[in-house]
């Protein structure tokens, strides 16, 4: 079959069979999309007939719209071959990722609960699965379950007119089949929905234990155990599976389906109960009786005694014995945490940007305690839908403790439940639920907030407790525009860039009052300006307007200082008028990484090495896991022109990161300072292909072909930027470079006067950018910094 089309449909690739026939990756020409196809087997539908029926019944089934349901597009037949087209799902089925192991029950209430969403939306329609397992539930690398082949079992069924054993022809079949289903199917009675939450029940019950309620090897023996057996307590083979967890397992297993859910909506309820923190008291689980009981369960006199000695020890904490039993004093102070990325309890997936928007403000809120190290955005993220133990990600992330938990959006209202882990110890220190209107999401935050604070006993200063307790109301819609502006902007392409302005202005449109969307609009023109997507005059002037506008209607905010401090340095060139707010904007939010970073950057820029190597150091401890921050440690050492420092640095990071551009760049120019020409070639040509797009690139490699004397080369870079020029913007510093390469000064020198007018960022980087070492000698380049020195000396003046 791979090559050949089958309507629309390119066959690509086999990737599973079943009873029903063989699937495959495809490509739909008409769409540009994968698709899977289903091709039936040979026989299973006897006439046409049975395929106008089979045909009418898959239309039903299409109809299906819901995230954790994948969509039949349609059914047809060609040359004598019936297939079915349907969502094509990449990821890992349930069964390959359970494999014998038990998963987390954080990870078995997320999965659970996203498969009963799929139940509830299916059986509104009357649409029954009746032959759910794991192998048809595939898990999305985001974390995102996808249902196959809802109602498919009952057409295929329906048209061999089969009863349910007619399903368990071949001990193939079975072992893949039989395990999954009801005791009613098994009795030859009509499937209902509550089939499914039995067949539901399966699946968490393997999840949560790493092994199937019923394990016999013999077809007899294991249908015989499915209508009359007893499941083992899942809490016997995982002691630290809660009673929670249990008890909702074992209610989808019972064999009455009238004591099992009677619907899948009620399944989710308990589901997401179990998801959330709280503080209400467990019921311990039973334990057989052991040495402690005395005769009928009572507790003997020396254990009695024992018990008084300790909670007098305990009571008085004789030589911190209460602290240690406890695991108060073993851990210590918790003086850095880690917010990890809330999950998205919302029903619709398209929300995910809501959760990652209250993550990025949680993490944002917590920054402001000076006393506590806590992980930028940045490097947490990475962990958004991983499976990792707490102790790992704290040690990855060189932190204390971990603060985790989920957000729950649906129309005005919102429910926000966090807890706090000591990662150290593996010991849950708080948790808790807050909830109320969307309006009051800002309050919620802080809330929770201030809350870790108090639990970690940590000091907060005057200034640190007002801000914390302040929490104005926000507009609903505008504040939910500004959390989408904010995904697309943390995408960081150009197309979300474009699409992140949209958002903002619509925030602002809708509440101009709202100084978070005028921060982020003005975030959003910086890095278009800095990605070469606008000129300079244009996107910069207008991220200034809208950052003063952002401070203008509220003072405390760290980000928008320090996007200010950025402009004032690369656009305004006003020197004294950045260090002050990046030094507001660092007393605000000590824990801002990306101010670090930039305020590093700009110290190198000034001269005052050592401290911008200080600078990024500490941005590095608060985004350990950030590419760039850890490249431009060694941009640090570059422009310091301490090479060997910066080669040492980098040369390990290309080991572990050798996919990502600007650690070639950096890489390439720090060999080109060095005369080691062919090693920056080669460096510099490997960010050229990782990044083709970027017009840098273009011109510091057109700059090292010029001086290793491959002037063709060089040459052709040059026109490539000119004809580029005819479409969008170039920046003129890219050409100067190239013709530095090529020792035609003065025609560097005329790009460098035009990028002088665009008022370039780089005009403030000549003074200190090795790139430029070729000109220091030239009088027309000392003019150009003569005239760039006089002008920052005004703007600072000015001020």
């Amino acid at each position: 079959m791979i090559g050949l089309t089958l309507g629309r449909y390119t066959i690509l690739e086999k990737i599973g069979e079943g009873g029903m026939g063989v699937v495959y990756r495809a490509h739909d020409e008409q769409l540009d999309r994968d698709a899977a196809i289903k091709i039936l087997r040979a026989g299973l539908l006897l006439d046409e007939a049975g395929r106008k029926r089979f045909r009418k019944e898959a239309l039903v089934l299409a109809k299906l719209n819901h995230p954790n349901i994948a969509t039949i597009y349609e059914f047809a037949s060609q040359d004598g071959v019936d297939f079915i087209a349907m969502e094509f799902v990449a990821g890992q089925n349930l069964a390959v990722r359970i494999h014998h192991r038990a998963l987390p029950e954080k990870e078995v209430a997320e999965l659970g609960l996203q498969i009963a969403a799929a139940l509830e939306e299916a059986h509104e329609h009357s649409v029954i699965h009746r032959d759910l397992k794991p192998g048809n539930i595939i898990v999305t690398p985001k974390g995102q379950v996808k249902i196959l082949d809802f109602g498919l079992a009952e057409l295929a069924q329906g048209e061999q007119d089969a009863s349910t054993v007619d399903v368990m022809t071949t001990t193939a079949e079975l072992s893949g089949t039989l395990p999954y289903m009801s005791p009613e199917q098994l009795s030859g009675q009509p499937a209902d929905a509550r089939s499914d939450i039995y067949a539901t029940g399966v699946a968490l019950y393997e999840m949560a234990t790493g092994t199937r309620p019923f394990q016999q090897k013999m077809i007899s023996v294991l249908i015989a155990e499915i209508l009359h057996g007893a499941p083992t307590p899942p809490g016997r083979l995982r002691q630290d599976i809660s009673v929670r967890l249990e008890e909702i397992i074992l209610k989808c297993l019972e064999k009455d389906p009238n004591n099992r859910y009677q619907s899948a909506k009620e399944l989710s309820v308990d589901l997401r109960r179990l998801s959330l923190p709280t503080t209400a008291k467990v019921p311990l689980r039973k334990v057989s009786r052991g040495f402690w009981s005395g005769p009928k369960g009572l507790v003997p006199g020396a254990v009695i005694a024992a018990i008084a000695i300790a909670a007098v020890l305990l009571g008085f904490n004789v030589s911190g014995l209460r602290s240690r039993l406890l695991n108060r004093g073993g851990s210590g102070a918790i003086r850095s945490l880690a917010v990890l990325p809330l999950t998205n309890l919302s029903a619709d997936p398209q929300q995910a940007y809501f959760a990652d928007g209250i993550t990025e403000e949680l993490i944002n809120a917590l920054s402001r305690i000076s006393a506590l190290r806590v992980i930028s955005r940045s490097s947490v993220m990475r962990y958004q839908g991983a499976q990792k133990p707490m102790q790992d990600i704290a040690r990855e992330l060189h932190v204390d403790a971990v603060v985790e938990g989920t957000v729950q959006r649906s129309e005005g209202h919102v429910k926000i439940s966090a807890a706090l882990v000591d990662a150290r110890s593996d010991r849950n220190l708080w948790g808790e639920s807050y909830e109320g209107d969307l309006r009051d999401v800002l309050s919620l935050q802080s809330q929770v907030a201030q809350a870790v604070a108090r639990e970690i006993r940590v000091q907060l200063t005057p200034q640190e407790s007002a801000t914390l307790a302040v929490s104005k109301p926000v507009n609903p819609q505008a504040y939910e525009a500004y959390l989408r502006g904010r995904y697309l902007w943390n995408e960081r392409t150009p197309e979300d860039l474009h699409a992140a302005l949209v958002e903002f202005k619509k925030a602002i449109d809708l509440d101009p009052s709202s100084a978070l969307a005028w921060g982020g609009l003005a975030d959003g023109y910086s890095l278009l300006a800095y990605y070469d997507e606008s000129p300079p005059r244009a996107a910069m002037a207008s991220a200034e307007v809208a950052a003063r506008k952002s401070i203008q209607l509220d003072d405390s905010l760290a980000e928008s200082h320090a996007t200010l401090a950025n402009i004032e340095w690369a656009y305004d060139w006003d020197k004294e008028g950045a260090e002050k707010e990046f030094e507001r904007a660092l007393s605000l939010n000590p824990n801002y990484a990306t101010a670090h970073e930039w305020y590093g950057l700009y110290l190198d820029q000034v001269g005052r090495f050592d401290e911008g190597v200080a600078e990024m150091q500490r941005a590095q401890q608060l985004d350990p896991l950030s590419q760039i921050i850890q490249v431009s440690v060694g941009r640090c050492y570059y422009y310091a022109r301490k090479y060997d420092q910066a080669l040492d640095l980098l040369l390990p990071l290309e080991k572990q990161e050798e996919d990502f551009w600007v650690l070639h760049a950096v890489l390439g120019q720090t060999y080109l300072a060095t005369g080691k020409l062919e090693d920056a070639i080669a460096e510099l040509d490997r960010a050229r292909q990782l990044s083709p797009s970027s017009m840098r690139n273009l011109g510091v490699l057109g700059d090292a072909y010029g001086r290793a004397g491959r002037n063709p080369d060089a040459l052709k870079l040059a026109q490539q930027l000119a004809s580029l020029g005819q479409k969008r913007y170039v920046p003129p510093v890219y050409n100067a470079m190239i013709y530095m390469g090529l020792k035609q000064n003065a025609q560097a020198l005329t790009y460098l006067q035009k990028a002088y007018a665009d008022r370039s960022d780089w005009i403030m980087q000549l003074d200190a950018d090795p790139e430029f070492d070729p000109l220091r000698q030239d009088p027309g380049f000392k003019e150009l910094l003569m005239r760039a020195r006089q002008d920052v000396k005004t703007s600072a003046d000015s001020d």
